[in-house]
Order: structure tokens, then sequence, then C-alpha cells
């Protein structure tokens, strides 16, 4: 295992990958601050228009599959366990490192799925090759301490800043790690899309340490209402003068709807800023 000192994350002038097929199709509204904003989502411009077929096969211009050349799936040995993970790129040299966490009944195949949520998933591995990172999406048996445990040490094995990326559920791992105090310096932010809603972040370690975070999630999300989520990003950001949060409402989006539509490379851009 890795564990030698991390230097902070450098602010990244990232190179974009599709990104007018990604972009937000319209901001319907934005405080004025700019850190909380309700993008237009059309169920069957976004989804029946996008997919071949619906929700399980995106158009093929939306996808680049040079991708898979540098992907394969990986055990790493944490605590007598074994966990299965799909690797993109080469996380011992990585400037940054990605872990995403998907939600229940997941494993590490939803992460690097390239034709599933409208091909977000391969514009993400893309994205972070082509800006010299690394992409890891490990399957999650549980979403207790043991699988907190689990991921807390797929972070540990590199050396690069990470962005952690919860999904649904997997938001429960998010938030364990937050309050770690030998992850939290290696972690450059935290990307909660959809996910289980938790107040305790807001006075977490990660927040102490004014780690960014940016929330996304659906209005009509009928799993985690958008409006506990958005108490919590409202709690964050009363923790300190101009907290580096943002929070992305896709209007009429569902519980699946942030996997789909979030931007990677303005929420990349963001998170890696410092």
């Amino acid at each position: 295992m890795l564990t030698g000192a991390v230097a902070p994350a450098q602010a990244l002038e990232l190179r974009g990958h599709k990104d007018r097929l990604f972009a937000y199709p319209g901001i319907l509204s934005m405080s004025q601050d700019g850190s909380f904003e309700v993008v237009a989502y059309d169920k069957m411009r976004d989804i029946h228009k996008r997919d071949v077929e619906p929700e399980r096969r995106v158009q093929s211009k939306y996808v680049s599959l040079g991708v898979k050349r540098q992907s394969r799936v990986a055990l790493h040995e944490a605590n007598g366990r074994s966990v299965e993970t799909g690797v993109t790129g080469d996380y011992s040299k990585a400037r940054f490192a990605v872990i995403f966490v998907h939600g229940r009944g997941g494993d590490q195949r939803l992460g690097m799925n390239d034709y599933t949520f409208g091909g977000n998933f391969n514009r993400l591995k893309n994205l972070v090759l082509l800006n010299g990172g690394a992409y890891l999406s490990p399957t999650v048996k549980t979403f207790d301490d043991a699988g907190a445990a689990d991921v807390r040490e797929l972070i540990m094995a590199g050396r690069a800043p990470v962005v952690l990326a919860c999904a649904s559920m997997g938001a429960i791992i998010c938030s364990k790690l937050a309050n770690d105090p030998v992850v939290v310096p290696r972690l450059a932010g935290m990307a909660l899309l959809g996910g289980a809603p938790d107040m305790g972040i807001a006075s977490s370690a990660a927040v102490r340490a004014r780690m960014p975070i940016v929330f996304t999630h659906g209005s009509l999300d009928t799993v985690y209402a958008w409006q506990d989520q958005k108490s919590v990003f409202d709690s964050v950001q009363r923790s300190s003068e101009r907290y580096p949060a943002r929070f992305v409402l896709f209007d009429t989006g569902s519980h699946g709807t942030p996997i789909r539509m979030t931007d990677w490379k303005q929420t990349l851009g963001f998170l890696l800023r410092r």
C-alpha cells in the first residue's frame, strides 16, 4: 500500500470532453451568490431522445470507448476482505482520483458502464484520463462501518487527492468518512448525487476543513426528498463565511437523474479548485 504524504490538490484547468452534449440544458434560476441553481430537466429530451434504448443504452455519439483500453477490474485487499473495483487509469501516478460509491443494489459495474445513465460515466472516465487522473468504482457490500472501512482503505492506497462521489445510499459512506481525521486530508472534495441526507455532515471534520461539496438532486426524488438535502446544504453554508458548496436541483428529476445529468467537468472544476 502506498501511504506517502499527499500534496494539496492544485487548481486544475480541466480539458473538456463532449462538453456541449453534457452541459446543463438550461438554468431556470440561480441564487444571488451562484451556489444554488435549478436546472431544466425533461424526461423526453434527456432520456428518450438521448438513448437508443431508454435507460439502457445511450446513442453512440455520447460515448468514447478508448477508455476501455485503460480500464480493468481489480481486487483490492482490505480488512481481510477483497473489494472488487473497476479502475480506469493509473492510480499510483494520478494527479487526482475520483472514487464513485454506488447505492443499494449496485456494484462496481454500475460506475463502469459506458452506456447507461446517458453515457455520463463514460464521460467522467474520459475527463479523468484526459486530465491525468484515475477513476475507481468499488463494490460496496454494506453501507455501515465495514463498508466505509473498505472505501477508506481504497482512498489510502493511493497518493492522489480524491474526489469522493457518493450516490443514493452510498452517501452514508461519504458521511462516515467525512468524520475520519485520517481520510479528510486526502480528500479534494465530495459530490453527493441524490444522496441520503445527513445533517451531521455540517459539523463534520470535512466541513471544519472547508472541503468543497457539491450536492445534486432531483426535485421529484421519492427516495430522499430534495428539501431534506437542501437543509443539509444550508447548514453547511452557515458553518463558515462563503463556504465552498454548491447545490444543483434538476427540476422534475427523479432519484436517478443526478447520475445521468450531473455535469462532471463543472463539478470536478469546482471540487479541485484548491
